[in-house]
Parts: C-alpha cells; sequence; structure tokens
C-alpha cells in the first residue's frame, strides 16, 4: 500500500509496530514526521517573541534586542516560563479534578476502594472524621483549598508532603508556591509585553511551579486516585495489540485523568449493560488502554479485571490501534489524544466521545458528568457505544495485529506495592546499592516523541544501556509503554541486565526495568527516593539516583522537570528544551542549578555516551557516600 509522505517513514523501536504503520493506508504522525523535518532555527532556540505588534521579533547576532529591547535571555526566559506554566497548568487541573471526583463519589456514599491511602492522607494531613466518607470529602476539601490560594499565600500541605530537607532548601531559595493555580496565572501576567524581564527572577518561578506540580498536580493524583479506584498491586499482565478482543465491544481510552472512568469502567460490568451488548452481537465491553490513562488502569488492573483487556500502547500508537478496525469508540479526557485520530475515526467509523471540555476533538461528541449527572450520562453514553458497534461492525474490515506486544509485563509497581515485595522495608533495595551489586536507580520518565532516531529509540537504547552497567531503571509516563512492548518489563529481559542486576532479578523474578505507570507516577518516584534518603539521613540530592526524560514531548515534561531540578536531581534530556538561545538560561540549568537545588541538566541524544554521563554521576554520587 502506498505511503503518505515522500520520504522515509519514522522508525521505531518497536519493529513490528514500525512494520504495521508502513503498511496502513492512512496518514499517521511516522508518516507526518517527513514533511515536518525542517525546523526554525529561532523557535528551536527559544529567540522568537510574538507578544506584541512589532513582532515577531528574532534574535541574531545584527540584531541582539527585539523592538521593546528584549534580549535573547529575557525572551527565552519568558517563553520558557509560559511553557512549563502550560504544563503545571495542564496537572493542576488534573488534581483538581481527582480532589473534586473523589469529593462528589463521597457525597453520594460512592465505593472508595483504597481505605489504606484514606488513612495514610488522613495521617499526612492531620485529618479526622466521623466515617471514610467523611474523611474523604474532608481531604478532598484540603487539596482544593491549597490550589485555590492567591499566590501571596503559601499552600499548607507543601510541608506536609515534602521531604523536609528539600522544604528547608526551598524555603531558603524562596521558591515555596503559592496557590497552584494563582501561581500558574502569575506566570503568565509575568511574561506578558514589557513586564519581567530578569531571566532568573523567571527561572525561579519555574521551580515553584515545579512543586506546586510534582507535589499536586503528580504525588496527589496518585493518591487521591488510590482512594477512589483501588492501590495497585503487582501482577503480570499482556501489553501491546494482541489484548484487542474483536469478541467484545472495544473502547479505547485516552488521557490522563483515570478518576473520570471510574464509574463508567464499574457501570460497564453491570449485569444489564452486558446484557445490552449481548443483544448487539458482542460478549460485554472491554476498555483498551492507551497513553497515560491506559498505564494507570494497568496500574490498578488488578480492580478491574472484568472490564480491563489490557495496555495496548503510548501516545504515537493510538492511531496503529484505531487502524486496526477493531476499535468501536474512543473515550478521551485529556491530551495525548493526537488530532491525527480524527479522521481515522471518521473513515473507519469509530464513534468519538469527550468527558472533558479542555480534550474536546473536532468531531467528537462532548458528554460530560459528575456525581449527580453521572447515571444517566454514563448509560447515554453507552448507548452511543453500542449504537457504533452495530452500524461498524461486519462492515469495517479487521486489520490485527495479534501477535504484538506479550503476555507477562510485570505491572502495579507503586511506591507501596514494591515495598511490600521488598519485606515491607526498603532496607533489601538499599544494600544491594550499598554492596554495589546495584550501582544506582535511573528514573526513565516522561513521554515517547518521534525525534531522535525515531519511536522510543532513545528512550529504549538508553535503558538497555543502564541496565547492562547494574543500574536498576524505574519507568513512568508514556515511555513506559515502549519499554513494556518492546519486552523491557517481562523477567527475561534479566539477560539483558549487567551480571549483579540480573543476578538479582532472576532470584526474586522480575525485570530490570520496573514499571510504576503513567507521567502521574513521576510523583511516586519521587516517595521512593525521599523515603529511601529518609532511611539513610541524607538529603535527595545526594541518592545515587538520576533521571531522563530522554524523549520528552509536551509542556508537562517541562514542569516535571522543573519538578526534578527542585529536587535536586540530575536530569537528563535528549533534546534540550527551546532555550539555547540564551547562554545565560544555559548555564543556570546545566551548571549554576547545582549550587541552588542540587541538581542539573544534562542533554545528550546518543544512548551510549548519555548512559556513560549517568553512571558517572552514579559513581560519583557513591564515592561522596562512602560506598564501593
Amino acid at each position: 500500500m502506498a505511503k503518505w509522505s515522500s520520504g522515509k517513514i519514522c522508525e521505531s523501536a518497536d519493529k513490528e509496530l514500525e512494520s504495521f504503520i508502513v503498511a496502513l493506508p492512512v496518514n499517521t504522525a511516522f508518516h507526518r514526521v517527513d514533511t515536518q523535518i525542517l525546523k526554525c532555527e529561532f523557535g528551536l532556540r527559544g529567540i522568537c517573541c510574538k507578544l506584541c505588534a512589532n513582532g515577531p521579533c528574532r534574535i541574531t547576532e545584527d540584531s541582539p534586542k527585539g523592538v521593546c529591547g528584549a534580549t535573547a535571555d529575557v525572551i527565552a526566559a519568558r517563553n520558557f516560563l509560559r511553557t512549563v506554566a502550560a504544563g503545571s497548568g495542564c496537572y493542576i487541573h488534573i488534581v483538581e479534578n481527582a480532589a473534586r471526583n473523589l469529593k462528589g463519589n463521597a457525597l453520594v456514599k460512592g465505593e472508595l476502594k483504597g481505605k489504606k491511602t484514606l488513612e495514610r492522607l488522613c495521617t499526612m494531613f492531620d485529618i479526622k472524621g466521623t466515617d471514610d466518607h467523611d474523611k474523604a470529602i474532608k481531604v478532598a476539601d484540603a487539596v482544593l483549598a491549597d490550589l485555590y490560594k492567591p499566590d501571596f499565600e503559601k499552600m499548607v500541605l507543601t510541608k506536609k508532603m515534602a521531604y523536609a530537607p528539600r522544604y528547608k532548601r526551598w524555603e531558603e531559595l524562596g521558591i515555596l508556591p503559592g496557590g497552584a493555580k494563582s501561581e500558574v496565572f502569575s506566570a503568565v501576567v509575568k511574561t506578558s509585553t514589557n513586564l519581567n524581564s530578569d531571566p532568573v527572577h523567571m527561572l525561579f518561578h519555574c521551580l515553584r511551579l515545579g512543586i506546586s506540580t510534582g507535589l499536586y498536580g503528580l504525588t496527589l493524583t496518585n493518591l487521591l486516585n488510590d482512594v477512589l479506584i483501588g492501590e495497585p498491586e503487582i501482577r503480570m499482565a499482556p501489553v501491546g495489540f494482541r489484548v484487542i478482543d474483536t469478541d467484545y465491544i472495544n473502547i479505547m481510552i485516552t488521557g490522563h485523568q483515570h478518576s473520570k472512568f471510574s464509574y463508567l469502567q464499574d457501570r460497564l460490568t453491570h449485569d444489564e449493560v452486558v446484557k445490552k451488548a449481548q443483544a448487539a452481537g458482542a460478549k460485554g465491553f472491554k476498555l483498551v488502554g492507551c497513553t497515560c490513562v491506559g498505564q494507570d488502569m494497568q496500574l490498578r488492573g488488578a480492580h478491574c479485571t472484568k472490564i480491563f483487556d489490557g495496555h495496548a500502547g503510548n501516545n504515537f500508537t493510538s492511531e496503529a490501534i484505531l487502524s486496526t478496525g477493531a476499535i468501536d469508540a474512543v473515550i478521551s479526557e485529556f491530551n495525548c489524544t493526537l488530532p491525527g485520530i480524527e479522521p481515522i475515526c471518521d473513515k473507519l467509523m469509530i464513534k468519538q466521545i469527550c468527558v472533558d471540555p479542555v480534550a474536546k476533538k473536532a468531531n467528537a461528541v462532548l458528554m460530560e458528568f459528575n456525581a449527580d449527572t453521572r447515571v444517566p450520562v454514563v448509560d447515554a453514553i453507552i448507548d452511543e457505544i453500542i449504537a457504533s458497534y452495530k452500524a461498524r461492525r461486519g462492515v469495517v474490515p479487521m486489520n490485527l495485529l495479534p501477535e504484538h506486544g506479550n503476555d507477562n509485563s510485570l505491572t502495579g509497581v507503586s511506591e507501596v506495592s514494591l515495598k511490600a515485595f521488598l519485606g515491607d522495608s526498603w532496607k533489601p533495595l538499599i544494600d544491594l546499592i550499598a554492596g554495589g551489586t546495584i550501582k544506582g536507580l535511573a528514573g526513565i520518565v516522561g513521554c515517547s516523541n518521534l525525534m531522535l532516531g525515531g519511536h522510543d529509540v532513545l528512550t529504549v537504547g538508553l535503558t538497555k544501556e543502564l541496565i547492562a552497567r547494574d543500574i536498576l531503571v524505574l519507568t513512568a509516563g508514556c515511555s513506559s509503554g515502549g519499554l513494556e512492548n518492546c519486552g523491557l518489563m517481562m523477567p527475561e529481559a534479566a539477560e539483558l541486565a549487567g551480571p549483579n542486576l540480573k543476578a538479582v532479578c532472576k532470584q526474586l523474578g522480575i525485570p530490570p526495568v520496573l514499571n510504576f505507570g503513567p507521567c502521574l507516577a513521576i510523583g511516586r518516584l519521587e516517595i521512593v527516593a525521599t523515603e529511601v534518603a529518609e532511611a539513610l539521613g541524607v538529603d535527595l540530592p545526594q541518592l545515587p539516583l538520576v533521571l531522563s526524560a530522554a524523549q520528552w514531548l509536551e509542556e508537562q515534561a517541562l514542569a516535571d522537570g522543573a519538578f526534578g531540578l527542585a529536587l535536586g536531581l540530575p536530569l537528563h534530556l535528549g533534546l534540550p528544551p527551546f532555550v539555547t538561545g540564551s547562554d545565560l538560561i544555559v548555564k543556570v540549568l546545566c551548571e549554576d542549578m547545582k549550587e541552588l537545588t542540587g541538581g542539573h541538566v544534562i542533554i545528550n541524544d546518543d544512548p551510549v555516551e548519555s548512559a556513560d554521563i549517568l553512571e558517572e554521576i552514579i559513581l560519583q554520587k557513591r564515592k561522596d557516600l562512602g560506598l564501593p
């Protein structure tokens, strides 16, 4: 079949997926990469300003200032802060909805599946209640109260959640965040025409946004969802296109807000709803995971075995998943829902439904609901999906990939389930690190993109290099989807690890890459790091721990990165953020940050060179701690 570009189709670390996409008769991101290969140098370097009608102004050697007098440093800093603010705003939207969904469910006396996490939050926040529903309402209200504070009023839960040495350092630097939503608002104001022109001041604001993003948008979203939907449990699960079962009405879910689907996923298993599907000719309904919400559902898959098929792939696999013809509807609620799915859905008669207006697709019907309206709206959604199934099945041809992925990827890893697996103590992990059996930890986090060799190419290559050096890898985000589909989360992947890590993995029956789930689970990695640091009596920057968002993609990833820097961790990126036109910003992020928070940015697009750098950092931190 004809390709959709004149040049080469984008490569993928997942070769079976790549071969499938090459033969597709539809246009996907893999085809469009070649048409967007030409990049604007001013945009890449962050030195294009279009804030006012005198622009766009572009900085060059001959024109070192914009019409207003803004320098490259000012323009790049404004652009960067706006980007981080947008990413932070996305995460704050997610945690706000998680809190509202938990509260709404508690108000109608709905089921709370994570009682242990509820007690954990009540202890952390000093909350008492008459019963579990009352406690859940008070926890949600405490989170919402912090989010809605003005920027000049510090959030009170920050101190309750943050590691004490980190909190002290943030206080010294003056970067404790005010109300999370107000911090985003202030960043937008600050970066408007002819306002802030202090690049360092704007970079400090990025760190404040990083803290509110991390502790609230990441960590608290996970914990609130644990209360509502259930805590992760370690188990083996199938991944890849093989999870799609054509005997069922298949619904692909995309986004980041698992709590948005909690009532729907339960409703789809009720007898009267299953009978509706059977009357239409199917065995029932199945949810097919895609993007981060699929990773989150996979993480909690032990609680929804009747309805969840499994996780099929990350953001840039979504178009291919739809092209199998086996998906009957797409329900979206947040980003990573590519606009490119729209013509494919139209061509293959796939119903598009959006449950959050921030993710409204052009050809999707918007069907919002809350705790009060969820019963009639969710039933209406189900009827729409059944109608889609009846209209398209038998008309649309199937183009399946049944051998893609694998049946035994380890999932359900969290800060609680991993610690329980180790005997309710971090001591076994600490002993392995202290003795040198495991050199250190690497968090491979964030997105997937189609640059740096192609889809997940750098991420997979770097991960293989790190585990071969006896460095245990913990993952979170769309990067996890690529790694699991390439087999790195199967116990058999121990064969790719260095001799010491390989022996540990074989003894425990685990892979050398542990999947913590969605990008939100970066917050879970922070909890693991904090508890290990606390057990050792050190601050986070002292740990033999590195981060890599090798193939970061979105504004949210840069907000995540700001959190990593605030924590004081080395952060590797395959591509630089759009700031390289400012020598000052590059110096602050890559060098000066070490003296401020302890973290710094590393830019390298080669998997071997990147692994060399990260391993050297780990070895130096081991030396500083007096470890062999």
